[in-house]
């Protein structure tokens, strides 16, 4: 029996629906909300019955009704870390995505969206693979100072995807292979997945691996120290600094890599070494993680929006291909990502985790 699925992905500025029967899509929709109207709000959190009005009318502006669903599935946000996997949307995680335990982000929206409208569809609400994703091995964690831990913040969702697609197309399973998958976007990540497990990564969010589009990556310690008591910036501002305005944002104004790469060609010097320093710095990323899965590496999957520019990726792989062969799946789709998600467990292929339960 074929199995109806309505997917909420919640942005900063928009909120991306899509319509599933098992796989294919029905529909796929971003809904945008104006400055406007989102400043109305004090928080994240507070925008949620705004959001699911919207939702709701655009379904009954197209007459689908809620009793046509079998289940609604979010974006998961920044719970506290989890393992991976696909996890029901319980009164206790609904209450940590509106508290935002990890912080505010868009992605918190996700779960509670979704559980208040299978909530009056009387259906099954889940989320899957969350940005919080933990499932480090121990000496992964340690810093070199007790007092600042490292944390796994990435983009699980679609690099545990990628892997699964990669498996499946190769007749194997996710378990079953060692693969280093790289994210590039507007923030990058790489991790390594050992046997179906992300046992380490570069935090994505604010302070570790390659820089990105929007964000500054690790910095040399000493003289991020100084900044921020140097007086010229506050606390706030240099966390805007680092995660918003770092990275190909600092070096040249701009975070649009198709921008950079016409500069490039236009023979601009400054944008072509910010470029030559990106690709240098995800490489070595990859080159680390090689080292944590002791050089048994299956494969390397490039995925992400810049994974659209054959010229990045290309360069990154003639740094890298001496560890693995790479397979490059550009741009991403999270809407089927979760709606994938959602399917393993109404078929029965994988149990819903209970988030109570984990913690």
């Amino acid at each position: 029996m074929a199995i109806r699925s309505l997917v909420i992905n919640p942005g900063s500025t928009s909120t991306k629906l899509g319509i599933f029967t098992d796989e294919t899509a029905e529909m796929e929709v971003t809904l945008r909300h104006c400055a406007a109207e989102l400043g109305r709000f004090d928080s994240i959190a507070a925008q949620q019955d705004f959001r699911r009005e919207i939702i709701l009318d655009f379904l009954r502006e197209r007459g689908t009704d809620l009793r046509g669903f079998d289940v609604v599935v979010g974006r998961g946000g920044m719970l506290k870390p989890v393992p991976g996997g696909v996890y029901l949307v319980t009164d206790a995680l609904y209450r940590d995505l509106e508290n935002g335990v990890q912080g505010e982000h868009a992605s918190n929206l996700g779960g509670i969206l979704a559980r208040e409208i299978a909530d009056e569809a009387g259906i099954p609400a889940y989320i899957v693979d969350p940005v919080v994703v933990d499932e480090l091995m121990p000496a992964a964690r340690l810093s070199g100072l007790p007092e600042i831990p490292r944390v796994s913040v990435f983009h699980a969702l679609n690099q545990k995807s990628v892997c699964r697609r990669y498996a499946a197309e190769t007749g194997r399973k996710y378990e079953e292979l060692n693969l280093i998958g790289v994210h590039l976007g507007g923030g990058v990540s790489v991790a390594a997945h050992e046997k179906g497990r992300v046992v380490d990564v570069f935090n994505a969010l604010n302070g570790d691996g390659a820089f990105s589009p929007e964000r500054a990556g690790a910095l040399p310690v000493g003289g991020l120290i100084r900044r921020c008591f140097s007086g010229e910036v506050t606390e706030r501002e240099m966390m805007k600094r680092v995660a918003g305005g770092g990275g190909f944002n600092a070096y040249v104004g701009t975070h649009d890599v198709r921008e950079i790469m016409e500069r490039i060609e236009a023979g601009d010097g400054k944008a072509k070494l910010v470029m030559d320093a990106f690709i240098l710095q995800v490489s070595k990323d990859v080159g680390a993680m090689a080292a944590v899965l002791a050089g048994e590496v299956d494969r390397i999957l490039i995925t992400g929006g810049i994974a659209n520019n054959r010229q990045v990726t290309e360069a990154i792989t003639k740094r890298v291909e001496f560890i693995a062969p790479v397979t490059v799946y550009p741009g991403e789709d999270e809407l089927l990502e979760l709606a994938q998600g959602a399917l393993r467990v109404m078929r029965g292929e994988e149990q819903a985790r209970i988030y109570e339960e984990i913690r």
